[in-house]
């Protein structure tokens, strides 16, 4: 028994002496970068805010010139949600846009619930294939009022991204947005999103909007009128996550002209590009992710200049896993679909050809995202052995805890603090000091935990096995009190 002890004792001290020093300088790098990426957001932040007051919404919402707008929603299964969410993308101040919603072969009422909400019937219509899809038309269904602009095509089940294929060949309009069943727009999020198309027509070719967690919050009438924090541990814990990641670390991005990441819930798109480019990747569990990522190399290899923003506010609001179940199946699918893309536009990845995209943008979802997970985890194991063996010494088992833990806690509240200095959604001061208490309580497990999911997927992606979505399990918005 001594002999194997000195023998572990003796394979963590060499994997200690390689491995110490590159653990602790991996940490310090990544909650470094993510530190300036909110400094860098913070800036667009504040040229955003400062155009707000002269950025002519108004003007844009009665405008009959502003660009047409196709609100592509995909549902299987949403009967919980897709009233309110058809009726919050309905009423968006905005002078013309339509609904294209359509249903990927729910077996629940999805469908019966959008006839009877919106008098639907039966359109003899024949929608244009201009993208290959799987899914056949089982039927079409228009607004008995034709003043009420919403599509709804009922078809065989075939997935997300080829329900928005489906959506893509029935749109109509100049720009395309594609949002989740399970979310709800605020009233100006079309004005907003659009803008950068219409200030620069020639070049933007994407836009991508917050999105915000929608559970805990009150809603009338498809719209988040009382922002509160939720009682769900899982659900608070993912605020904090999206903050830093949609918010401050897209607004980053975006500032550093390096977006490669648009939210599927809610991405903007010219549709001619995005049909040209063959629409999204059926195939691939990272569809968004993928969509943007092929329209970049495009444009580069084309050689046109060409912008892809993120925009601040306004706000997509989604509800987001509750459960350790269905928030696990969601990080390995995540996962899964990260490396799926990295590895498909790996050629890309520090080639000048591409700019700041190759050099820099890729490079650090290889380096900080794809990885991340397996350096936390061996870093987690390594350091308490270590301990444990009379390895590691008890100067750089602290100095870990600080790089690796009390600095993302930092970093995690420098997010709050950009956050709440610039948009000030939370207005309970008990729903701001639980953001803070969630802000050390997600290092302490359910870090780790996520960790494990993400490892999981990226193994299940390695080994080739079969991806399967699983069941999101809504529990509908919360309506506000009488």
């Amino acid at each position: 028994m001594e002999a194997i002890i000195e023998g572990l004792r003796t394979g963590v001290e060499w994997v200690f002496e390689v491995t110490a020093y590159p653990i602790l300088a991996y940490f310090l790098v990544i909650n470094t970068s993510l530190l300036l990426l909110i400094l860098f957001a913070s800036v667009n932040f504040t040229a955003h805010l400062r155009r707000q007051s002269f950025a002519g919404a108004r003007t844009t919402a009665a405008s009959p010139l502003s660009p047409g707008i196709s609100v592509i929603i995909p549902a299987y299964n949403e009967s919980t949600v897709i009233a309110t969410s058809v009726r919050s993308v309905l009423d968006l101040r905005y002078p013309d846009h339509e609904v294209v919603i359509v249903n990927d072969g729910s077996t629940d009422d999805t469908l019966q619930i959008l006839i009877d909400s919106y008098g639907l019937v039966e359109d003899p219509r024949d929608v244009l294939i201009k993208v290959p899809v799987r899914g056949q038309v089982r039927a079409v269904y228009r607004a008995r009022d034709a003043a009420l602009p919403i599509v709804v095509i009922d078809t065989e089940n075939s997935g997300r991204s080829d329900s928005l294929n489906m959506g893509l060949n029935a749109a109509s309009k100049d720009l395309v947005v594609m949002v989740d069943a399970d979310s709800l727009l605020d009233p100006d999020s079309l004005l907003v999103v659009s803008k950068p198309f219409t200030d620069d027509p020639e070049r933007v070719i994407a836009t991508g909007g917050v999105v915000r967690v929608a559970n805990g919050c009150e809603v009338v009438g498809g719209r988040v009128v009382n922002v509160k924090m939720p009682r769900n541990y899982f659900a608070r814990i993912q605020i904090v996550e999206y903050l830093r990641s949609f918010l401050l670390g897209r607004a980053g991005w975006s500032q550093l002209n390096s977006l490669i990441l648009i939210s599927g819930a809610f991405g903007m798109f010219r549709r001619d590009l995005v049909i040209e480019a063959g629409g999204l990747d059926a195939d691939c569990i990272g569809e968004d992710f993928e969509l943007v990522m092929r329209l970049h190399r495009r444009m580069r290899l084309a050689k046109k200049k060409y912008r892809v923003v993120f925009i601040a506010e306004p706000v997509c609001w989604t509800e987001v896993p509750s459960t350790a179940a269905v928030l696990a199946r969601q990080r390995r699918r995540w996962h899964r679909g990260l490396w799926e893309v990295l590895t498909k536009y790996r050629g890309m990845t520090f080639n000048p050809r591409y700019g700041s995209i190759g050099m820099v943008a890729l490079p650090y979802y290889w380096i900080f995202e794809l990885i991340a997970p397996a350096i936390e985890l061996f870093g987690i194991i390594i350091v308490p052995l270590g301990l444990l063996l009379g390895v590691v010494n008890v100067p750089y088992a602290l100095a870990f805890i600080a790089v690796a833990y009390l600095y993302a806690i930092f970093v995690s509240l420098m997010a709050l603090l950009v956050e709440e200095a610039s948009f000030h959604r939370y207005n309970r001061w008990q729903d701001l000091w639980v953001a803070l208490l969630v802000s050390v309580q997600e290092n302490l497990g359910y870090r780790q935990l996520t960790a494990v999911w993400r490892i999981q997927g990226w193994w299940a992606a390695l080994r080739g096995k079969k991806q399967v979505w699983g069941t999101m399990t809504r529990t509908g918005f919360e309506s506000a009190s009488k």
